[in-house]
């Protein structure tokens, strides 16, 4: 069992399980009741998507330097005890389910996902 890390939006990968969306909004001009049959997700947790200010710095970070102030952000972010929960419980999970987690950006490098990645392997978790 292992967790994915994908982009919302993009087709499944065959075993992926259950896909959760780890954005701060839902998919703009997407009704509800589409967003699992058009690959978005079928759940929603956006307590691991970085907070809407920092959302707003993480897409403007143009370089090196401003992309690591991000990071360091949204890694302050997530150690607050609510998201730390989360990512303890999700690192458990992936040892006994195939899940996966995802935003819409479509480079990962750029994106908090690869960030999520790195917290999640601190944790023990099982990646894909």
């Amino acid at each position: 069992m292992t967790i994915r890390i994908v982009q919302l939006g993009t087709p499944r990968a065959p075993g992926e399980g259950l896909r959760i969306g780890t954005v701060r909004r839902p998919p703009r001009g997407v009704p509800k009741a589409e967003f699992a049959s058009r690959d978005y997700y079928d759940v929603w947790l956006p307590n691991l998507a970085p907070s809407a200010e920092l959302v707003a710095e993480g897409l403007s970070a143009e370089d090196a330097k401003s992309w690591a102030t991000f990071s360091r952000k949204y890694r302050a972010e997530m150690k607050q005890p609510d998201a730390s929960h989360l990512l303890d419980m999700l690192a458990a999970l992936s040892h006994q389910a195939a899940f996966s987690l995802g935003c819409y950006c479509e480079d990962e490098a750029r994106c908090h996902r690869s960030l999520l990645r790195g917290l999640l392997q601190e944790r023990g978790a099982e990646l894909a």
